[in-house]
C-alpha cells in the first residue's frame, strides 16, 4: 500500500511535534487546531513551547464540555451535543441504497471502495442509534470540524454562524469513579451562571411551558447568589466564542456529502 496521499501523510512522530513542526512552517495565524475530545495533546503542545503556541495558532476549535447540562458520555462527561444528525434514510438514498445494518452487511460487488467502507462502518452506528430510539446518526465531530473549515482565522464569521462570549474557567477532572471527565467550571464573571446546580436546559423548558421569553443564554431565571473572592487567571479580554447557532443540518449534510461521496445534495 501506498503511503502517498494528497491529504494525509504517514509519520512515526508524535502528535505534539508535529503540531510544533507545522507551527513553525506554517505563516503565524494560519493554522486552526481541531480538538475534538480530551485535551490532553493540546495541553502537552502548550506545555512544550506555550510561546510558539500563542504566539503562531490561529485557532482553536473545541468539541465538547457540559457546561451548562448533565454529560451525554456518563453524568458530569460528555463530547458533544448539537441538533445536527445524517438520517440513516437519506444515506440510503443518496450513497448507498442496498444499506440495511449488520444483518444484512454491505457486499463490495457494484460499490466504490469508499461507499463499502462507510456503509460498513454504519451498519453497527445504525443499529446502536436505534436501540436509543432514533434512526439517525449524530454528527458531534463532524459539527467542529464543518465550523472549523468554515470559519478560517482571521477571518469574519461565515454566513449562518454566530457566536456568543462567554467567561469561566475550567478544570477538567482525570480521577475518581463519579467525577472522571467531569468540567467544574468557574464562571461567577460572566453573565450566563445560573445558580448551582441549575440545569439549564430544564429552566427553558419550563419557561417555554409557560410561554415566557428568554434568551438562549438567559440567567435571569435562577440567578448565581456568588461573589467573586479574586479575579480570574489571565484569559482572552474578549472571553471564549462559544457557537450558538449553524446555517443549519440542511447545508452540513449538503457539503458533507459533496466532500466525501461526491454527491450534491439540494437545499430547501
Amino acid at each position: 500500500m501506498s503511503e502517498e496521499h494528497p491529504y494525509l501523510r504517514l509519520s512515526d512522530k508524535s502528535g505534539v511535534d508535529i503540531v510544533l513542526e507545522l507551527l513553525h512552517s506554517y505563516p503565524s495565524r494560519s493554522i486552526t487546531y481541531i480538538a475534538l475530545g480530551p485535551l490532553t495533546n493540546l495541553a502537552h503542545t502548550i506545555k512544550k513551547d506555550g510561546n510558539l503556541f500563542r504566539a503562531n495558532i490561529g485557532r482553536v476549535v473545541c468539541m465538547g464540555g457540559a457546561l451548562d447540562v448533565p454529560g451525554n458520555t456518563s453524568p458530569v462527561a460528555e463530547y458533544i451535543t448539537t441538533p445536527h444528525e445524517l438520517p440513516f434514510q437519506v444515506y440510503t438514498e443518496a450513497i448507498d441504497p442496498s444499506f440495511d445494518s449488520t444483518a444484512v452487511p454491505s457486499l463490495s460487488p457494484g460499490k466504490s471502495p469508499l461507499v463499502h467502507f462507510t456503509s460498513s462502518f454504519l451498519e453497527r452506528t445504525r443499529e446502536i442509534m436505534v436501540s436509543f430510539g432514533k434512526d439517525a446518526m449524530e454528527l458531534h465531530d463532524i459539527v467542529a470540524i464543518w465550523c472549523a473549515i468554515e470559519n478560517p482565522p482571521g477571518c469574519d464569521l461565515s454566513p449562518g454562524w454566530k457566536t456568543r462570549s462567554r467567561f469561566f474557567d475550567i478544570e477538567r477532572l482525570s480521577t475518581g469513579e463519579l467525577t472522571r471527565g467531569m468540567l467544574v467550571v468557574d464562571r461567577r464573571e460572566d453573565e450566563s451562571a445560573y445558580s448551582p446546580g441549575a440545569n439549564r436546559a430544564k429552566i427553558q423548558a419550563e419557561l417555554e411551558k409557560l410561554n415566557v421569553s428568554h434568551g438562549l443564554w438567559e440567567s435571569i431565571a435562577l440567578p448565581a447568589q456568588v461573589e467573586t473572592e479574586e479575579a480570574m487567571r489571565s484569559r482572552p479580554p474578549t472571553g471564549i466564542l462559544c457557537v450558538t447557532e449553524t446555517p443549519g443540518s440542511d447545508v452540513l449534510l449538503s457539503v458533507l456529502f459533496k466532500r466525501v461521496w461526491g454527491v450534491e445534495m439540494t437545499t430547501e
